[in-house]
């Protein structure tokens, strides 16, 4: 706006230069729409205003896109005198807009309840532009609608037909331009038509009738009985359907799925051929666990071979508890584990595209729980990624009672936590099932093309209560009175398709009777399932089952073998040059290794993991700081000081070895320790391990512990080899570094679950770690692993102890000392054996006897008696721990000894502890001192001064 009165003075009046700011935006605004201004500015502005004056809010609209993500965002391309025209570019920021807002107008919900305000940068106004300019011709930039101009009504109509209907594209946010112009050339070329033919349209139909059909069924047969019903949601079967015959024709051989329990029985017989009459006798009671506890109905898995047009292909439903969303990791460890079995011989590349892994979330659960914002960080890093994931949202729009969005989350959609991994969002109008099916293409296909996470939401609701015994109106009033007067989804879409002349409603009828038909005879009701499987497309698990723990099971390894496994793990490459200290640890370990000198706890673990992979099976290690170790013991991997190359001694011990895998985790417990669970349970002939970094920080995986490591054996039959290295030991650090809360795993302990040890010397650690793949058992083994114990002088073993030696359970007095004289036996486990070890020899108590208990459970008791009869005289059995009173081993140990000790005499049982405390340990070191003394004198049963 420049003219020659512009050098007319206006101070003290509205056009002061102090006034610009407000001066520009009336003028902008009179730009937009004349009437906006009164007439006196309207007078002015017509005396000033030049031909070629446009709103700037356009471009500034441009640039502030720009600024946002400059790897993303960008106007519809044009040549360079289009740009020179503001409306061209008000029209580019106009498409850009659609792009990027247009989900925010599209038609999501399927009951109409959900208001959402006008999108401001979608409305003409907002660029300078007006109705006026409809039929003016503009170029479309990249706009894929085949042409390179059109009106201004013929692009609007397209970006509202493209971005505004059933699917709101959430993808702008995406990582690379590569994925966003693959997203647009996908959805625009389309033009928002979605033309599937008569055949397509009529699968789709009768998988929505079977989904249907099946709720219908079990609600008339067991009515008010839980089943957690999909009622309202009935598109996430076509849609799953769609995935798994997509997946197949792409070349993909399984497909594990992990959901809660919303529809979970509707997909175990519709999709994964689940028998209806299986079903229906767990509704009736007629199926009984014959080992375990087992579980409800809505929480088993399930398996089963499908075919599609690539092919045969195994899917897997994982088994769920009601911990919404913990499976999502777990389903994650078992499709690595899948992924990697499908490597040559556990390969160390691992191809991604074999196996596709879907999660299926509610809303509520989805934007909660926070083991979602773990996954999804997990999902592209080296040792958790599964080549990307697909999710799904059955969006019911309430959690249990809870509806109000600012209630729920505050985020605008509940998939946001998704874009953290920028991952695309695609959200549906469940009502239209073509639509979630298209979208169900889109997300596969995107998935093969960049191996990343997409999130499908499917907008939908919940027809009847959190179950079907609750009345959800009393607290959506509104929206049940909305449900009740609502068809489902099957009558809306055979309305659809006999106004097409694809169907007629006769046999829009007769697909429902032949469901309901098929149900009564108990007839498989999923399609392309295959009667007798292809075993080679999953493991067998058969060598593993039916087998007792056995204590006495041989793990040695030849001493030359083991020579040779330090002399492989001790050669870098050419040039490689290390650090100084860890230069020295790989010399001294070298000697350590070769029988120059005694093993230290390093030295011993990383031979077991040389002789397993020597022998065949994949050892994994996964944690906080596993590679060099929390507490510098390990370094399994070794770093090049001139160019920070890795290199990996395990993973170059023989020819044809088996994979050697170790990664630092990211800074989670949760989702970690779920992910290796889901890997161990996957492959069998395999050393899956996860070591927290102090085993204090445990606790912060307590669901993965309660519903999976300890009790998924007795509720699914879940078989699980996983390691747990917890470190955890009293040395002063204080209440958070101090205990791995051994006596929450004692009292989960039942049933032979799972093994928890507390190993004292190497030889333990290398026996322990091979028997558990060496023996055909696979339960969980807990391991209450040591910190200063690792380079303790004390704590060591020779070549031959790994060569000749197994685990023992107990290991007995060290000293020769006369056991007729012995009347006190102390019984310990970890590291405060070593400090009775040291003091009893230098206190010269001869009467005392040392026994370790180094397997907890199962508690080996005739071994506890074997060593009770050594010593004919004891007058006192005494349990000695580090802990306090009301923690470690003593709650669980001392109804153990009151059942052992009498089978051996009248000797009188005593406990030597910390004082019983709400936290582990002490913050001061003096008190720690004080606290270590106390517990070391009562156990030797003498007083703390007389210790030295």
């Amino acid at each position: 706006m420049t003219n020659s009165k512009d050098t007319v003075a206006f101070s003290n009046t509205e056009l002061a230069a102090d006034s610009a700011a407000y001066v520009e935006a009336l003028y902008e605004q009179y730009l937009a729409d004349k009437q906006s201004v009164s007439e006196d500015w309207q007078s002015y502005f017509e005396t000033y205003r030049q031909d070629t004056d446009a709103p700037h809010n356009a471009i500034k609209e441009q640039f502030l896109l720009l600024a946002r993500n400059q790897t993303n965002a960008k106007p519809a391309a044009m040549s360079e005198g289009e740009s020179a025209n503001p409306k061209q570019m008000a029209v580019a920021g106009l498409i850009e807009a659609y792009r990027r807002l247009g989900y925010q107008k599209a038609s999501l919900d399927p009951l109409g309840l959900q208001v959402r305000p006008a999108v401001a940068e979608l409305e003409l106004g907002f660029y300078g532009l007006s109705n006026a300019d409809l039929d003016s011709v503009f170029s479309v930039g990249d706009l894929a609608i085949g042409k390179t101009s059109a009106k201004l009504s013929e692009i609007i109509a397209a970006l509202e037909s493209i971005y505004c209907q059933s699917i709101g594209y959430e993808y702008t946010h995406v990582y690379t331009t590569a994925e966003k112009q693959w997203f647009e050339n996908y959805i625009e070329s389309k033009q928002g038509k979605i033309a599937f033919d008569k055949a397509k349209k009529l699968e789709i139909f009768e998988r929505l009738t079977a989904a249907e059909g099946l709720e219908k069924y079990l609600a008339r047969k067991y009515t008010g009985v839980k089943r957690f019903g999909l009622e309202g949601g009935e598109s996430f079967i076509p849609a799953v359907h769609e995935m798994v015959q997509r997946t197949g024709a792409q070349g993909s051989k399984e497909v594990v799925i992990g959901m809660a329990h919303r529809g979970r029985l509707n997909l175990l017989v519709n999709i994964l051929g689940k028998n209806p009459s299986a079903l229906f006798d767990e509704f009736d009671g007629k199926v009984q666990p014959t080992i375990g506890s087992g579980d409800v109905k809505y929480h088993n898995g399930f398996s089963s071979n499908v075919m599609t047009e690539g092919g045969e292909m195994h899917l897997a439903l994982a088994f769920n508890p009601s911990h919404l969303e913990i499976v999502s990791p777990v389903v994650q460890g078992s499709v690595r584990a899948r992924q990697a079995r499908r490597s040559e011989g556990y390969g160390f590349d691992i191809d991604n595209s074999t196996v596709l892994p879907i999660i299926v979330h509610g809303d509520a659960a989805f934007a909660g729980q926070g083991v979602n914002q773990e996954t999804f960080q997990m999902s592209q890093t080296r040792a958790y990624k599964t080549g990307g994931t697909v999710h799904i949202v059955i969006n019911n729009q309430v959690g249990f009672t809870t509806s109000r969005p600012e209630d729920a989350r505050s985020t605008e959609y509940c998939t946001d936590v998704a874009k953290m991994v920028h991952a695309p969002v695609l959200h549906i109008n469940g009502d239209d099932p073509e639509a979630v099916v298209f979208a169900s293409q889109l997300a596969v296909d995107y998935r093969k093309a960049f191996g990343k996470d997409i999130v499908i939401d499917i907008f939908c609701y919940r027809r009847n209560g959190h179950n079907e015994s609750d009345e959800p109106s009393a607290t959506q009033p509104l929206m049940y009175a909305v449900i009740k007067k609502l068809p489902t989804t099957r009558t809306k879409y055979a309305d659809k398709l006999i106004s097409e002349g694809v169907l007629s409603s006769e046999e829009s009828a007769k697909f429902e009777d032949d469901y309901r038909q098929s149900l009564d005879r108990g007839e498989f009701v999923a399609k392309g399932l295959v009667e007798k499987p292809d075993t080679q497309l999953f493991v067998d698990w058969t060598p593993y089952v039916g087998h007792q723990l056995e204590d006495d099971f041989d793990t040695g390894v030849a001493i030359d073998k083991l020579k040779a496994y330090g002399v492989a793990m001790s050669k870098v490459p050419e040039g490689f040059t290390l650090q100084r200290q860890v230069a020295k640890v790989v010399e001294q370990r070298l000697a350590m290794q070769t029988g120059e000198e005694p093993l230290n706890w390093g030295a011993a673990e990383t031979l077991a993991y040389a002789s397993l992979v020597d022998e065949g099976a994949l050892v994994r290690i996964t944690g906080e700081d596993v590679g060099r170790g929390t507490f510098s013991h390990r370094h399994s991997e070794l770093y090049n000081m001139n160019d920070g190359s890795l290199y990996i001694p395990l993973q170059h011990i023989s020819e044809g070895q088996a994979r050697f895998a170790t990664y630092n985790s990211l800074l989670s417990e949760e989702a970690v320790l779920a992910f290796e669970y889901g890997y161990a349970t996957t492959i069998p002939n395999a050393l899956v391990i996860w070591e927290a970094q102090f085993g204090d920080f445990v606790n912060g995986a307590q669901v993965v512990i309660d519903q999976f490591i300890s009790s998924g054996e007795t509720k699914w039959q879940r078989l699980c080899g996983l390691v747990m290295l917890l470190p955890h030991g009293f040395e002063g650090q204080g209440p958070e570094h101090s205990s791995a809360r051994l006596e929450r795993f004692l009292q989960l302990c039942a049933e032979e679950n799972m093994q928890v040890i507390t190993p004292t010397t190497p030889a333990q650690i290398f026996h322990a770690l091979r028997r558990q793949v060496v023996r055909p058992v696979r339960k969980p083994l807990v391991v209450m692993s040591p910190k200063s114990l690792l380079r303790h002088p004390l704590a060591t073993s020779t070549l031959e102890e790994l060569a000749s030696g197994k685990f023992e359970t107990v290991l007995p007095e060290i000293d020769a000392i006369d056991n007729s004289k012995v009347t006190r036996l102390v019984l310990c486990g970890g590291k405060v054996y070593y400090e009775l070890l040291e003091q009893r020899r230098k206190l010269g108590l001869d009467h005392v006897a040392i026994v370790r208990i180094e397997q907890l459970y199962p508690f080996p008791e005739e071994r506890v008696l074997a060593e009770l009869a050594k010593y004919p005289n004891l007058t006192e059995v005494v349990w000695a721990q580090e802990e306090p009173h009301n923690q470690g081993a003593c709650y669980f140990i001392m109804p153990e000894l009151y059942h052992t000790v009498p089978k051996a005499g009248q000797a009188k049982i005593v406990m030597a502890t910390r004082p019983a405390a709400a936290a582990p340990a002490t913050g001061s070191p003096k008190m720690h001192n004080e606290q270590q003394k106390a517990v070391v004198a009562d156990a030797l049963g003498v007083t703390a001064d007389q210790l030295q």
